[in-house]
């Protein structure tokens, strides 16, 4: 069955034979614009005539416009099985991740190498979750990693005033959001805390069934930090975090500047675990025909605009 998928672009037909209707009443034209203004409306002399040349130009555009419209031929539906890994992605947000350790600074490291997670996460769904001394949720399961990246770009300090690093408040948050899982998958970006051991949020992982991938934003120079009482710190990657990945089926990488570390990540997380949902999906068949009209649209451009002139006797 043929069919136009924007048929509301036909409405700009109306444009072209409003161009029909003034070019058989062109002596109005005359009697509208000045004669400065109408040597630029026609064309100079050549192969065709100034009005011939006018009708091969407005046909250009019709056709043009049928092919914006996306003329298509219906082939009915056929039905596709969908496989996504879902996963969900945290970021610590608690003041520490001011320090500039790494360019610019931690948090924004962070999430530039989550934007570069999510352009080779073609296999996946994520959720976005935002965390410190408590979580909450960024954006549920979603496809949709051009609105993911919009939503982590507005996340700034100037909006954000957290402190501390709580992962078992996280885990318990992801637990919550991945109830009805069989696999629960958890992508951390963080610089680990100050925990000096991780003894309880392994336990709740282990039972909950939460793999956890860390990937720590610090380096173990650290940099220095001004704490709410003014005092300068020194803070470090906390490498302890560390145990709460190996420990929970999951994977540990230290931040680096190579660009091809999330492209790792993102393939170890697929080699670890199949497709943990599978959704059967109906898509239409269908054959595009747009370039049809926009051929023929280019033909008659190029036609009416670099025709060879006539010519002339001498």
């Amino acid at each position: 069955m043929f069919e136009f998928l924007y048929l509301e672009v036909l409405y700009l037909l109306i444009i072209p034979f409003i161009f029909i209707f003034l070019v058989r009443k062109s002596r109005r034209l005359k009697a509208i614009f000045s004669k400065e203004v109408m040597k630029e409306i026609y064309i100079k002399k050549s192969g065709f005539s100034k009005r011939l040349r006018a009708y091969i130009l407005i046909f250009s555009l019709i056709f043009g416009i049928i092919s914006l419209a996306r003329p298509v031929m219906q082939n009915g539906e056929i039905k596709i099985k969908q496989s996504y890994i879902n996963a969900v992605i945290a970021l610590d947000i608690s003041n520490s991740m001011r320090v500039d350790d790494l360019f610019p600074n931690r948090f924004e490291f962070a999430k530039n190498k989550i934007y570069s997670f999510f352009d080779n996460a073609m296999d996946k769904r994520l959720g976005v979750v935002g965390f410190s001394n408590e979580a909450f949720m960024i954006s549920p399961l979603t496809s949709d990693f051009s609105s993911l990246k919009y939503l982590i770009s507005n996340l700034n300090f100037s909006n954000l005033n957290l402190q501390g690093t709580d992962i078992y408040s996280l885990l318990r948050s992801v637990d919550t959001l991945f109830k009805d899982e069989k696999n629960k998958i958890l992508v951390l970006f963080s610089d680990g805390g100050d925990n000096e051991e991780f003894s309880k949020e392994i336990k709740f992982a282990k039972e909950n069934k939460i793999s956890v991938f860390i990937y720590l934003t610090a380096t173990n120079k650290g940099g220095l930090f001004k704490a709410p009482n003014n005092d300068v710190v020194l803070l470090k990657a906390n490498q302890n975090i560390k145990d709460l990945a190996l420990k929970t089926g999951g994977a540990y990488m230290q931040s680096s500047l190579n660009n091809d570390d999330m492209k790792a990540l993102n393939s170890l997380i697929s080699s670890k675990f199949k497709n943990n949902e599978t959704k059967d999906e109906m898509i239409k068949d269908q054959k595009e025909l747009f370039y049809y009209p926009l051929c023929l649209s280019m033909v008659l451009f190029f036609m009416a605009n670099f025709s060879l002139p006539f010519r002339r006797k001498a």
